[in-house]
């Protein structure tokens, strides 16, 4: 039986960033993740990191302004995964006025501390071509920065950090029960593949993100909330235009949608926001949803999107905190933690709500809340640690370094592993690049996300180490699936 101080239950971004907190602490820790890493909702994100622009409408000013100075940290703390993108908004007449959106995007731009990333700035068809691609009606837009993230990478990266400094990351493993023996949690993990093991943990951290419920259930501990969960699909289709600029698109409900250049040749389009009552494991874009987001981004574009074009979808669950809105899309994405800790008895703290961009502000938190319940003395250390790979003071200067270095590999490959792994290229290639496996895809690549970063399968491989799955056919798809098989 292993003892430790700290059990973490579900491996997603909000998982993995406190168990790295904690094991930089110095706490003993183990993760535990049944499913993958980002295996959920972590992989299902409109892949950026924001402040959340049309949070300003619901008077969640706190929310914005930490996310917004989280941006700037998680842009420092890596740069391969993340980097700055510019958002066209533009105005539609009879939604939101333009008066309404400069007021919005003057605060965005500075309720945050904004250091690096350039402001607001009012542009037309007469002075910018960023309106090229939109329908000739569309003669004013405003234009302002926010980051693009690989939110499965970013998890990953967490979740190494961790084991890095000391974390046990079991992927593969669920916890079964879990029952309180005096000031230890005794957990029991079985392994997809029939092994068991207990754990004895001084605190326990329930991050199952959509099964939080679950895990309460199965510990007996008391919840004072309750999650409300919500389904957000995207799509993706083959590129839209050839601007490195993004759109933000309003719609008549309220609601917005993003349009962002993707993985070179395609457009990602998302997100919807509808009630969801079934099982988290098997949620799927309907065609409803498709067909919304299609006729959404279809009002703006001279190219009209159709579900024909789409191909890919992906859909996640948002077990967000039930603040008692009448619209999902109105429910809070601020976190709120649920902390069960009878006198004597050992804690247990649920994660509701939260995301992608807040994840390391909200395992601060978190550990902020245990500390008196455990008794550690060791602070925060995170605002300014690199993640692995990070430590890249120029980008393009570190990448055209790293082609000149590898000129025995394809310069697309090169740039490609320079923004997957940052720093980390250098270890991955240190023997070759090894065998070629499918188009682009070599060994080196893929032993490193098999023993790096837990990868097990050729899914986690093509589709939340990476997003080659899109890129390849199938055949080649398959080569890597019996890569992982042998």
């Amino acid at each position: 039986m292993s003892q430790v101080d700290l059990l973490v239950i579900g491996g997603g971004v909000n998982g993995a960033g406190i168990a790295r907190d904690a094991a930089g602490r110095g706490l003993s820790v183990v993760l535990c993740e049944r499913r993958d890493l980002a295996g959920a909702t972590s992989s299902a994100s409109s892949k950026l990191v924001h402040g959340g622009l049309r949070y300003l409408e619901q008077y969640e000013f706190r929310l914005v302004h930490e996310s917004l100075a989280e941006r700037e940290v998680l842009l420092a703390a890596a740069p391969h995964v993340i980097w700055p993108l510019r958002f066209v908004l533009p105005v539609h007449q009879g939604l939101r006025p333009p008066w309404m959106l400069r007021i919005g995007l003057f605060l965005y731009d500075h309720i945050g501390g904004r250091r690096s990333l350039p402001g607001t700035r009012t542009i037309s068809r007469r002075s910018s071509h960023r309106l090229d691609p939109l329908l000739d009606r569309y003669r004013l837009a405003f234009e302002y920065s926010d980051c693009w993230a690989d939110d499965a990478r970013l998890t990953a990266l967490c979740a190494r950090d961790a084991a890095d400094r000391g974390a046990e990351i079991l992927v593969g493993w669920e916890a079964t029960s879990a029952r309180r023996q005096g000031a230890s949690w005794l957990v029991d993990l079985r392994s997809d593949d029939g092994a068991a093991r207990q754990v004895s943990a001084r605190a326990v951290v329930n991050a199952a993100g959509p099964w939080v419920g679950e895990t309460l259930k199965l510990s007996g501990a008391k919840a004072h909330h309750a999650p409300r969960l919500v389904k957000g699909s995207h799509i993706v289709v083959p590129r839209l235009h050839d601007g490195d600029q993004a759109f933000t698109f309003q719609n008549s409900d309220g609601r917005i949608a993003f349009v962002i250049p993707y993985e070179q040749d395609f457009t990602l389009i998302g997100t919807t926001d509808i009630p969801y009552d079934g099982d988290p494991a098997k949620v799927a874009a309907s065609g409803d949803e498709t067909a919304y987001l299609c006729e959404l981004v279809s009002e703006y574009l001279k190219t009209p999107v159709t579900p024909a074009d789409v191909v890919w979808t992906y859909s996640g669950v948002r077990p967000l905190y039930d603040d008692g809105g009448v619209s999902a899309s109105t429910v809070t994405r601020d976190y709120v933690f649920d902390i069960d800790a009878p006198e004597g008895q050992a804690p247990m703290l649920s994660i509701f709500g939260g995301k992608l961009t807040t994840h390391r502000k909200l395992a601060e938190h978190a550990m902020e809340k245990l500390q008196p319940l455990m008794g550690f003395e060791a602070g925060p250390w995170t605002a300014k640690a690199i993640l692995p790979g990070g430590d890249i003071a120029d980008f393009d200067a570190f990448a055209a370094e790293q082609v000149r270095k590898h000129s025995d590999l394809p310069e697309p490959v090169v740039r490609r592993l320079c923004r997957a792994y940052g720093t980390m290229i250098d270890a991955m290639l240190a023997d070759g690049p090894g065998v070629q496996i499918a188009r682009g895809v070599f060994e080196a690549e893929l032993r490193h996300m098999r023993d790096n970063e837990w990868a097990r399968c050729g899914e986690d491989a093509l589709w939340r180490r990476s997003k080659l799955g899109l890129h390849l056919t199938q055949a080649e798809r398959d080569a890597v699936t019996a890569w992982f098989g042998r």
